[in-house]
């Protein structure tokens, strides 16, 4: 694997942490809650529509929880872009702690509070997120 090519899915690292912020954006506005309604259901499966949006509190954690994701994948993003050619392995190895952080915490709370079917799609979207960048690239 080619530094370039690593640097390339440190972007999309950052994409896919940053994917869902707009949606957990929306769920702070009762009249465009339902995408992140949709999935919160999605995630804590079956899908049986228990999942409701209806707390102020429910949204006002989805906006605590869009904004995390918009910082952290901007983050990636700017590290990729002004770090990475002077330091590879150690942008590399940051944003890899990063996910392996966020995943062993999520899955601990997701099991903790009865919806261990959020730590079964925590691995797949570690395994995106992470893709190549378990190994340092060649220069």
């Amino acid at each position: 694997m080619t530094l370039e090519f690593q640097k390339f899915y440190l972007k999309v690292t950052a994409v896919v942490i940053a994917l869902f912020a707009p949606v957990f954006f929306l769920g702070t506005m009762p009249e465009t809650s339902e995408l992140a309604r949709l999935t919160l259901d999605l995630l804590s499966w079956p899908i049986d529509g228990k999942t409701t949006y209806s707390s102020p509190d429910t949204r006002f954690l989805s906006a605590l929880t869009g904004g995390f994701l918009l910082g952290w994948g901007v983050n990636v993003w700017m590290l990729t872009h002004f770090v990475f050619d002077k330091a590879p392995n150690e942008v590399r190895i940051s944003v890899l702690i990063g996910l392996m952080s966020w995943f062993f915490l999520d899955s601990a709370g997701s099991i903790a509070s009865g919806n261990i079917s959020n730590a079964i799609f925590n691995v797949l979207v570690l395994l995106v997120a992470v893709g190549p960048l378990w190994v340092s690239a060649k220069k």
